[in-house]
C-alpha cells in the first residue's frame, strides 16, 4: 500500500456528509486530512509541520465504517514493522493526525523478552512522541525523559493493571498522567492535557504482561473522544504490544544467532612465517545474520599452514551449530597432520554421524613455505583463485569432489608449485553467485576484479591484503546477493631455503651433542651468534627428551623467520608436560627450563608421533 493509499484509509474517519463536508467518526469536527507526504527516518522525538488548518467540517453518518477502515490501515502499517522503532513509528504515523493531534509512547525499560521475569522496579521511558503542529490548542510535549518509576500502589499502576484504555478525565487517569508527564517532562514546557474527554490512556499489554502505555491527545478545536474511540485505541494498543513482543523476541534471537556465528569463527588469524593472512565474513542480510559459512587458518609443523573454507547448506541456527562442530573436527584433524584428502574423508564421516542431510562443501589446503608447494583437496566447493605477482589470475584446477556428508566419496589431493608473492583466495559461493549471476560468471568477474586490483596485493605494503579483501567483496551487487560470504586471502611469500635447516638424528646418547653442533653452525651462518647459548640449551633438552623413548630417527629443524623456531619430531605420541622435579629426581627439569627460557613453546600429536617446538 502506498503512502497516498494509507493516508486515504486513515482519513476515512472524516467521511463526506450530506452537506458536502467531512465527518469525524468520534463525533467531533476535525480538520480535513490530506494524504501524508513521505517522511524522514524516525528520530527520538518527531514533530511534523502541517499546512494551513481548514475550518472543522460537519459530521457524517458513516463513522462506523470509517473507524473500521482506519483500524485496518493502521494495524497493517504497525504489522509491517520488523523492529521496535519501526513498530512504534508505524503507530505514531497512523494515529497523528487522523485519530489524535499528539501521541506519547512509553515503554518499559528494560523490555522483558519472552517468558523471562521482568526487571524490578517497574520503570517506563518515553520512547517516542509525535505532534500535529498545525492543530491549535495542542499542549507542548515532553522532551526525552529519565526513567519513570511506577509506584506499586499508585494511580498509574492502577490504570496499567486495568489493561483497557480509559479517558483522561477521571481522577485516577489525571493522577496517572501527572506521574507520566509531570516526572517525564524534562526541562521543556509542561504538558497540560486538554479538558474533557480529549485524552485516552491505553496500556500496551503483550502476550503476558504490560510493556508500556500510549497517551493520545486531541486539541480543544476537536470534539472529545467518544466511547467507541476506546475500542479503536484498544485495537491499536493490542496490535502495537504484540508487535513489540515479537520484535523483542526476534531481536534476542538475532543477537543469539549472531553471537553464535561470531564465536564459531576465529577471532584473529595466526601470522605464520612466510604467509600473510586476511579474512572477511559478511552475513546475507541484517534480517538473516546466521549462516553456515566458515574459514580457518591452522599452523602446522614445519612452518606449514592449513587454509580452510567451508559452507554448511542452509541458513539457520542449526546450520551454524553444524558449522561449529565441523570446524572443531577440522582443527582436531589438522592437529594430526593428515593430508587434505584424509581430513575431508574424516569430515565426511563426521557429517554423516550428525544426521541425515547434514551436508557441507569444504576446501582444505596446506601451504609449505619452504618447499613453496600447495596441496589441496576439494569437497564440492568453488575452486580457489591464485593471483600471481604479475597481475594474472588463475583458477586452480582442483577436482571438485562431492560435498561432505554424502558418503562413499573418494577425495583427491593435488600438489601445485606456487611462486613466492602469489595471493591465494578461498571463498564461499556467496561471493560469486546470486539470483542474477551463476557461479561460472561470478568466478570470471572475480578474476577480472583481481587482475585490476593486483597492485593491492603488493608484498611491500603490509595492509594491502586487507584492501584487496575489501575490493573483492564488491564483485557482486549487494542488492542481488542472498547468501553469506566467507573469504580467506593468503599471500604466499614463502621462506628462502637458506633460512631453514633440517637434520636427522639417530636415537642414541650422542644425539644431543650433534644437535647442539648443528644448531651452533646454523646460527653462525645466519649471524645469530648472540642466541647460541640459549638455543643450545633448549635444543639439548628437547632432543634428550625425544631420544629417551624414540625408536626411529629424530628430526631437528631450525627456521629463521620473524622468530627463530626449532622443531623436534619423534615417533612417540606421548606429550611432555611441565612438572617440578624433587631434589632426588634425576630428570623432570628439561621442559621446565624450556618454559622459562623460550619465548613460546608447545607440543602437538602427529599421525606418526609428536612434534615439540619452541621459539626464541
Amino acid at each position: 500500500m502506498t503512502e497516498r493509499e494509507e493516508g486515504a484509509a486513515a482519513g476515512a474517519l472524516r467521511s463526506a456528509g450530506p452537506d458536502g463536508g467531512s465527518t469525524d467518526p468520534a463525533g467531533g469536527r476535525p480538520p480535513h486530512i490530506e494524504p501524508p507526504a513521505p517522511r524522514p527516518a524516525p528520530e527520538a522525538d518527531a514533530v511534523r509541520p502541517r499546512p494551513q488548518h481548514p475550518e472543522p467540517p460537519h459530521q457524517g453518518p458513516d463513522q462506523g465504517s470509517g473507524r473500521l477502515r482506519f483500524v485496518g490501515a493502521a494495524t497493517r502499517r504497525i504489522a509491517r514493522g520488523i523492529d521496535l522503532d519501526e513498530i512504534v513509528l508505524g503507530l505514531c504515523r497512523s494515529v497523528v493526525p487522523a485519530f489524535a493531534d499528539a501521541i506519547l509512547v512509553y515503554l518499559r525499560d528494560p523490555l522483558p523478552v519472552g517468558d523471562e521475569q521482568p526487571a524490578e522496579p517497574f520503570e517506563l521511558r518515553l520512547r517516542r512522541t509525535d505532534l500535529d503542529t498545525a492543530a491549535p490548542g495542542v499542549p507542548a510535549l515532553p522532551g526525552p525523559s529519565e526513567l519513570i518509576e511506577v509506584a506499586p500502589m499508585g494511580a498509574l499502576s492502577e490504570v496499567l493493571r486495568g489493561v483497557r484504555p480509559v479517558f483522561g478525565d477521571t481522577l485516577a487517569a489525571r493522577s496517572a498522567l501527572a506521574e507520566l508527564i509531570g516526572k517525564g517532562g524534562g526541562s521543556g514546557p509542561s504538558t497540560v492535557p486538554p479538558p474533557g474527554r480529549r485524552t485516552i490512556i491505553a496500556p500496551l499489554r503483550g502476550r503476558r504482561r504490560v510493556t508500556g502505555v500510549v497517551v493520545l491527545l486531541r486539541g480543544a478545536h476537536r470534539e472529545p473522544y467518544e466511547r467507541d474511540d476506546l475500542l479503536v485505541a484498544a485495537q491499536l494498543a493490542t496490535h502495537t504490544a504484540l508487535g513489540i513482543d515479537k520484535a523483542e523476541v526476534y531481536r534476542r534471537e538475532a543477537y543469539i544467532a549472531d553471537e553464535l556465528q561470531r564465536t564459531m569463527l576465529p577471532e584473529s588469524l595466526p601470522q605464520p612465517t612466510g604467509v600473510k593472512l586476511a579474512s572477511r565474513y559478511l552475513p546475507a542480510a541484517e534480517s538473516a545474520r546466521v549462516g553456515g559459512d566458515w574459514y580457518d587458518a591452522i599452523p602446522l609443523p614445519g612452518s606449514r599452514v592449513a587454509l580452510i573454507v567451508g559452507d554448511v547448506m542452509g541458513h539457520s541456527v542449526a546450520s551454524a551449530a553444524i558449522m561449529g562442530q565441523l570446524r572443531t573436527a577440522t582443527q582436531t584433524l589438522a592437529g594430526l597432520d593428515l593430508p587434505p584428502h584424509e581430513v575431508l574423508h574424516h569430515l565426511d564421516e563426521q557429517a554423516q554421524r550428525l544426521g541425515e542431510e547434514r551436508m557441507a562443501t569444504c576446501l582444505y589446503a596446506i601451504y609449505d613455505p619452504i618447499a613453496q608447494r600447495l596441496t589441496l583437496s576439494n569437497a564440492g566447493h568453488p575452486p580457489p583463485v591464485l593471483l600471481h605477482g604479475d597481475g594474472r589470475s588463475e583458477v586452480l584446477d582442483v577436482p571438485p569432489g562431492a560435498p561432505i556428508g554424502v558418503g562413499g566419496t573418494v577425495f583427491e589431493s593435488v600438489e601445485l608449485d606456487v611462486p613466492a608473492g602469489a595471493t591465494l583466495l578461498l571463498y564461499t559461493d556467496g561471493l560469486v553467485e546470486s539470483r542474477l549471476c551463476d557461479v561460472s560468471t561470478g568466478i570470471d568477474r572475480l578474476c577480472e576484479r583481481l587482475s585490476r586490483s593486483a597492485t593491492l596485493a603488493d608484498p611491500l605494503h603490509p595492509s594491502a591484503l586487507e584492501a584487496l579483501c575489501e575490493e573483492v567483496l564488491d564483485v557482486l551487487d549487494p542488492t542481488t546477493r542472498d547468501d553469506d560470504i566467507a573469504l580467506l586471502a593468503a599471500r604466499l611469500d614463502g621462506i628462502a631455503p637458506s633460512s631453514a635447516a633440517q637434520w636427522q638424528l639417530e636415537p642414541h646418547t650422542q644425539a644431543p651433542r650433534e644437535a647442539r653442533r648443528h644448531a651452533r653452525a646454523a646460527l653462525a651462518g645466519w649471524g645469530l651468534e648472540d642466541l647460541t647459548d640459549s638455543v643450545e640449551l633448549l635444543v639439548s633438552e628437547v632432543v634428550t627428551n625425544a631420544i629417551r623413548y624414540a625408536r626411529r630417527p629424530v628430526s631437528l629443524r631450525l627456521v629463521n623467520g620473524q622468530r627463530l623456531r626449532c622443531e623436534v619430531v619423534d615417533d612417540v605420541p606421548q606429550l611432555p608436560r611441565l612438572r617440578r622435579a624433587g631434589p632426588a629426581d634425576e630428570g623432570g627439569r628439561g621442559m621446565f627450563l624450556v618454559n622459562r627460557v623460550a619465548k613460546d613453546w608447545g607440543a602437538e600429536r602427529l599421525s606418526t608421533g609428536k612434534v615439540v617446538w619452541f621459539e626464541v
